[in-house]
């Protein structure tokens, strides 16, 4: 203790909450650690090998090589993920690289910065204007709510392109 501070046990009680306002029995870091818990991330400087299941949504920032099967959950791909896999989600975005096939049963969406070598297959496909995709693309899916029942019969779309470049814009 220096001659101009006081003690520790009057610095401790210096420190008072606002009137009528009850002290946090929880200190704010350990609070902010479980919200945190929510959230699964595998961060840029990871490398996995190996198949990758889970019930919950996932963004991958890092490397993996494998399967990856989240099949009632969402995938990101970050913008530093890379990514030789096939993937199996209920929908998957893609800002990373993936080579591999993809199969959402909601969605897959590639953005600006992503890049996709292998084929999707999903009932609703995104391909954002800059994004980069080579395979083929299989809209089939699960049949949708969206069915006719002018004839008393019930139909359901079918697409399935194949597309090899950029989205940006240029024509082919």
């Amino acid at each position: 203790m220096s001659l101009w501070q006081k003690p520790d046990s009057e610095q401790e009680s210096t420190t008072r909450t606002p009137m009528g306002a009850k002290p946090s029995s929880t200190p704010v870091t350990e609070r902010e650690t479980r919200s945190e818990s929510r959230l699964v991330n595998i961060g840029q400087s990871i490398k996995i090998k190996g198949e990758l299941t889970g019930n919950e949504d996932l963004t991958i920032d890092g490397n993996f090589e494998g399967k990856i099967l989240l099949k009632d959950h969402h995938l990101t791909i970050g913008n530093n993920g890379h990514i030789t896999a096939e993937i199996e989600a209920k929908s998957v975005m893609i800002h990373g690289e993936v080579i591999g096939n993809v199969r959402a049963d909601d969605k897959v969406e590639i953005s600006p910065s992503g890049s996709v070598n292998g084929d999707l297959s999903a009932p609703r496909v995104m391909l954002a204007d800059g994004s980069s995709f080579k395979g083929a693309i299989d809209m089939t899916g699960k049949p949708s709510s969206k069915t006719s029942s002018n004839s008393g019969s019930s139909t359901t779309s079918s697409t399935k392109h194949e597309y090899a470049g950029s989205t940006s814009g240029s024509k082919i």
